[in-house]
Formats: C-alpha cells, structure tokens, sequence
C-alpha cells in the first residue's frame, strides 16, 4: 500500500494563489525598504549551534530545531550522559530562529567589506519547535530591516515610517506599540529586583495571552515579592496620554513608587522615549502610535526602544515587532555596535489580508494571452508572434496540444486569463492576429507587425 503523503505540522505548501499572495506581501515590504536606503543580504538555514544558543533566553533555546551531524551522528557518542551533553555531543548546527542572530554574525564576520551606519533587509523563512496552533507556524517567514552602527533615534523613527507606510499599502489600520527596555530594567529596580529583570519581561511579555492574574501569578513563582508585584502592577494597566505616561513614570523612577527606590536606568529609558516620540509628533504617523509600558518583547539582546505592531480590525497576535540592541555584535567579538530593527510577520499579515479581503484583484493573473492551438501548421506563425510580446513584457501562452476550442477556453477561464487569440491558416497567410476580451467579448483583428496596436489594445 502507498504511503499517503503528508507534511510535518507547523508547515505548509503553498499553490499558486497563495504564492501570488505572498509574493504581493514580499514586493510591497521590498519597495518600502528600498525606500529608505537597505539593501538585501541572505543568510544561510542553517548556523552553528554556538551562534544560536544563549541568544533569545532559555525559553528561545528550548524552540531551536537541531541538526544531527552528518553520518552516524551516535557512532562516538556517549550514550551514558544525559540529554543535554548528548546532544552537544551528536548535534553542531540548528535552524535559524530568527533573522536578526544570524544578521550580527554577519556583520561581525564581513565587518570590513560594509560602511557603517549598515543598513540592510532580509526576507527569509526561520524555524521554531513551537507547537502549532492558528497564527503560529513552526517554518514561517521573516522580513527584517536593521541599521546598526549608530545609536541615533531617527532610525528607530524611520522604522515606524517604514511599519506605517507599509501597512497604509496593505490597507490594514494597526497600532504601533512602543517601550523601552531601560524603563523595564528600571521597573525591575524599583520593584527591589534588579537581578529579575529577564524574569519580568519573561512574564509580562504573555500579558495579553494569559492575563494579568497569570502574569502577577508568574511573577511571584518566579521569585517576586508581592510587594514587588504590587509597584508592577499599576504600570501594567497605565493609560493616557504620552505626555501623561512619561510623567507617572518618572515619578515612579524618581522614587515615587510604594519602595522608595529610584532608577537612573529607567529615567534613561523615559528619556529615550520622550525624544522619540517628539520624533514621531513631527512625522505625522497614519496610523496610531503609542507607548504601552506593558510591552515587554521576551527576546533577551534588546537594550533601547522596543516595537509591536497589531492589527486594529482582526484578531491575531503581533504583525510586527522589533527594537535596539546595544551590543549584540559583542558576543561575536565586536563590542559597542549598536542597532535596531524590525520584522514583519509575514505568515500572519497574510492571515489579516486574507480575512480581510484586502488582496488586490487579478494577483494570480501570469498569463495575458493565450495563443489557440487550432492547426499544428499554424505554430511556426504564432511563435514569433508570442516571442515578440514576451520581449515588450507582455506573458503569453501557446496552448500546447491541438483540441476542441472548448477545452481552450475552459483553461483560459480557469487560470483567470483574460485575452485568448485564435488564428488559423487564413489569419497567418494574411499576416493578421485576432484578438478577444473574454471579460467584455470584444474581439478585433490586427496586423502582425503593429505590435504596438495589440499592446494597446491589451492594456485598454
């Protein structure tokens, strides 16, 4: 008995239509970065284990698909020792979680073959062990833009010109969520836990999923004080005005919260904040942009401004997020090389497309002409026809066998072709082409040689 074919969950194949429709995401994100001055690099699927590990927390490393070494990865192996020194022992290269590690590695390893500021975008699938569930895939793809080289804000002002520009063409109304993980590291002073930093983020990063309840609950399991919780909490629900926020939070930051306690860190952070967002007053951004203090974004490397971008009208998870990191260049041996960055969820923004119909008609249209194949004799007249409208950008088919009209027409139909020309030997001795428009049934015959008559009437 055959074996019934399947893919591993957590993928996908993608068709015709759903190819035209992501490429649509991909060239749309393409031109907006090409706006602001990144150029594309790639990088490969696979890296060294020891670039990726330690990088996105322990939770991220637990997400890292492994690659067994090439052979009898078991042969030398010490089967004695526990899971962990086993896999170390058998397994030398993962799958990339992400763009943005394997992007400083590149920068570290090509570091002098590129100008500073280095600005560049990436489109990419990465790969996480996570379990499948609606909006999360264990292959996805990425579309990052960095800049690192510069700690200037103005980058990070452009990022969010580059999320709202994008998501304007897509015709998708979102909200721009910003912190900073300095007010974070603050937030964590004042609470008295400053060594928690990591496992605060950790917990008020699932806000959204799990509650505050759960999150409070989390806290406290991960060694919090409920005095601690206490001075986090009302920061977690804080509402208003940007204006307003800062100023809460700075006298929180100031020694204002139930400890007493002060934080420099976290007053840098609402610094950071405050000229960013003048920035972004003088941008006049489309869509809404606003400082949430809950966001946390779990990824351990960011050090500044962090973003999360969510779609107003449908319900999903992040579209979008990003943020600074300071240093992240220094694990691979070249410290003090600031960036920041961003990644569009590419997998989702099209969940939102589709289940808001916000696709363009006529996407999945690759072919303009379709050449009837009414008499094999007629074939060495058509092709050069076909051969000189390919060559003015114009997609052309030939059908390939000789058959009834109908069975034509049906093909055409189905591939949402929207011209068809049939000609026969009449056609070819008088150097004519007939051609239809099977949407409004208009027909007309032209000359052979005006290609540009047939071009017009094609693009009519």
């Amino acid at each position: 008995m055959a074996q019934k074919p399947s893919i591993p969950k957590g993928t996908r194949d993608f068709g015709l239509v759903e190819m035209a429709e992501r490429n649509y995401i991909f060239d749309t994100i393409r031109s907006v970065y090409k706006t602001y001055g990144y150029s594309q690099i790639e990088t490969p699927a696979m890296e060294n284990l020891s670039t990726l590990l330690g990088k996105y927390g322990d939770e991220g490393d637990k997400l890292l698909f492994r690659i067994l070494n090439s052979g009898d990865a078991f042969a030398d192996a010490d089967l004695t020792a526990g899971s962990a020194a086993i896999t170390k022992q058998v397994c030398e290269k993962g799958l990339r979680y992400d763009l943005t590690v394997p992007f400083a590695r590149y920068v570290v390893q090509h570091q002098n073959e590129i100008s500073f500021p280095f600005r560049r975008y990436q489109i990419q699938p990465v790969w996480r062990a996570d379990r499948p569930q609606k909006g999360r895939y264990r292959e996805f793809y990425q579309c990052d833009a960095d800049v690192v080289g510069t700690g200037s804000q103005l980058n990070e002002l452009e990022l969010v010109q580059i999320v709202d520009t994008v998501f304007t063409k897509f015709g998708i109304n979102v909200i721009i969520k910003i912190n900073n993980r300095k007010v974070l590291t603050g937030l964590a002073e004042i609470a008295g836990f400053p060594d928690k930093v990591v496992d605060i983020t950790v917990a008020i990063d699932k806000l959204d999923k799990i509650g505050l309840d759960a999150v409070k609950a989390e806290m406290t399991e991960r060694g919090l004080s409920e005095q601690a919780v206490a001075v986090i909490e009302p920061v977690l629900g804080l509402t208003g005005t940007t204006a307003g926020k800062l100023a809460v939070m700075r006298g929180l930051m100031s020694g204002g919260s139930a400890s007493g306690i002060s934080s420099e860190t976290g007053l840098k952070g609402l610094d950071e904040l405050e000229e960013l967002f003048g920035f972004i007053d003088a941008a006049a951004i489309g869509n809404k942009v606003e400082i949430d203090l809950s966001l946390a974004r779990g990824l351990n490397y960011y050090t500044g401004a962090i973003f999360e971008v969510k779609a107003a009208d449908f319900a999903i998870g992040s579209i979008c997020g990003g943020g600074r990191y300071d240093n992240l260049t220094g694990i691979f041996g070249l410290p003090g090389l600031s960036g920041v960055g961003i990644s569009f969820g590419a997998d989702r923004i099209y969940d939102v497309l589709k289940g808001l119909d916000k696709f363009p008609k006529g996407l999945t249209t690759a072919t303009t002409v379709l050449f009837a194949n009414m008499d094999a004799a007629v074939l060495p007249y058509l092709i050069p026809i076909a051969k000189e409208l390919r060559g003015r950008g114009v997609a052309c088919e030939i059908y390939p066998d000789t058959g009834k009209l109908k069975k034509q027409f049906d093909y055409a139909d189905k591939k949402a072709i929207p011209f068809i020309s049939i000609n026969g030997s009449d056609e070819a001795a008088a150097g004519k082409v007939n051609l239809k428009n099977l949407s409004s049934g208009e027909q007309k015959a032209f000359s052979a040689a005006d290609v540009d008559a047939i071009i017009a009437f094609l693009n009519a």
